[in-house]
């Protein structure tokens, strides 16, 4: 028993302040559309921890970011985080307002959640590896104040 509920646990996440401020607003404004999602964008975002922009961890999925992840459905896929606006799946762009988007935000490399897809079944997915937003001109600006300013 102690081993089901270990599984549905949700894992810490971590979220900027302005990630957290520009979510709570989207999520907000699509509460007559999509209310599914946009209440689950709403608990993700209530039980993050919220940190200044700069003091974010490389390895945590932010807005931008480009992570890679496994599911148990043997997927192991490359995507970016992104606003409803900058969604293409055949680009690997994937919204914030997706079940899936939702999962992501705020994990870091290693860690896993449960999420439930929109044909209601509930999948695993583990996070391997995340560039930060603007990580490729990281090596040539290595300062993080410029890379969140950007």
């Amino acid at each position: 028993m102690a081993q089901a509920n270990k599984k549905h646990r949700k894992p810490a996440i971590t979220v900027t302040r302005t990630d957290s401020e520009r979510l709570w607003r989207l999520a907000e404004s699509y509460a007559d559309r999509n209310p599914v999602v946009a209440e689950e964008l709403l608990a993700e975002l209530d039980r993050a921890k919220v940190v200044d922009d700069g003091r974010l961890a490389a390895e945590v999925v932010r807005m931008g970011s480009s992570l890679r992840f496994t599911s148990d459905l043997g997927e192991d896929r490359r995507v970016t985080l992104v606003f409803p606006g900058e969604a293409d799946i055949a680009e690997g762009k994937v919204s914030i307002l997706t079940p899936i988007g939702v999962a992501l935000i705020g994990l870091a490399a290693g860690q896993s959640i449960d999420w439930t897809a929109r044909d209601g079944r509930t999948h695993r997915l583990t996070v391997e590896s995340v560039d930060a937003p603007g990580s490729q001109a990281a090596s040539a600006t290595p300062s993080a104040e410029l890379r969140a300013a950007s």
